[in-house]
């Protein structure tokens, strides 16, 4: 019996909000710092863009993490970084950098502009399960010549970072919760179907152009806006958080459209958060940041 592709509905567009974090960096943030069960095992995402050197030169100056991996793309300027194991580097535009923060690192983030002052990246927070929230410290850097691009016959790229598409694989591995974390630019008035396992949770977050992330079905089938008519499209800054399914269908809008698509298994554990550290209980996050205080976190 032939399985029936199913398309993930829209369950909500989200307008990435003005933050300031860090030493005083301007940016956006997609989502974070608030129910997590709709993203897990993913915690939050930022994008970090200006034209304005003031806007992120203050950067994000050393700084504790425990029990989550960070994940930074860069697309325009560099990040310079350093750690408490002396690692020391920078990522330059179409580079990923995938940190296990795991029992815990000290590090500094520094963003600066290319030549014109632009700078761009995101940078995404992935949960760790509870049997790997102690465990030992990596990084995995990624230049951007080592990730795979797939092009479509209908001009669709997909940069691949993270996971599979196409029976292509990125070059990021070992990564708990077994994430997909795709590029995906669409010409414009294509309309795109790209496969996501009906077990993870979705999202797509919208950075050029605009797309409306629906079936090709009848109208009576389309998702509305609560009110009776057609779901919006997802503008530039737009999360776009999908409902369960196999497939997400986009169509691009007259300037194409480019956009995030990252899935992976949710985790279903408890979240203890505070700030910088994520763990299970509120005992572990105690325990935490008395070891900051008293000097026995990277010990």
């Amino acid at each position: 019996m032939l399985h029936k592709m199913s398309i993930r509905p829209v369950r909500r567009l989200v307008t990435a909000k003005p933050t300031l974090e860090g030493a005083g960096v301007r940016l956006r943030r997609a989502f974070g710092f608030g129910a997590t069960a709709d993203f897990d095992p993913f915690l939050l995402l930022d994008d970090f863009r200006s034209e304005r050197p003031e806007d992120y030169l203050r950067g994000f100056p050393w700084h504790p993490h425990r029990g989550i991996e960070t994940i930074t793309y860069v697309l325009a300027g560099t990040v310079e970084h350093g750690d408490s194991l002396g690692n020391k580097g920078a990522i330059a535009p179409g580079d990923v950098q995938w940190m296990t923060a795991g029992r815990g690192i000290i590090h500094q983030e520094m963003p600066k502009g290319d030549a014109s002052g632009r700078m761009h990246g995101f940078q995404l927070w992935a949960n760790l399960p509870a049997a790997l929230k102690m465990t030992d410290p990596r990084y995995q850097e990624v230049k951007a010549a080592e990730i795979p691009v797939v092009t479509d016959d209908d001009g669709t790229v997909v940069r691949l970072v993270c996971g599979e598409f196409g029976g292509v694989r990125g070059p990021v591995d070992g990564i708990a919760a077994d994430p997909t974390y795709l590029d995906v630019s669409v010409p414009a008035g294509k309309r795109k179907t790209l496969k996501v396992a009906t077990g993870r949770n979705a999202f797509a977050y919208v950075f050029e152009g605009a797309g409306a992330f629906r079936d090709a079905s009848p109208p009576r089938a389309a998702p509305t806006d609560g009110v009776g008519g057609p779901a919006p499209a997802a503008e530039n800054r737009t999360l776009v958080l999908f409902d369960r399914g196999d497939e997400v269908t986009v169509e691009a809008g007259e300037e194409g459209v480019r956009f995030l698509l990252v899935s992976g298994e949710p985790l279903k554990e408890p979240v203890a958060w505070h700030g910088p550290i994520v763990m299970n209980t509120e005992a572990e996050l105690r325990r935490a940041f008395r070891e900051l205080e008293d000097g026995t976190f990277l010990a």
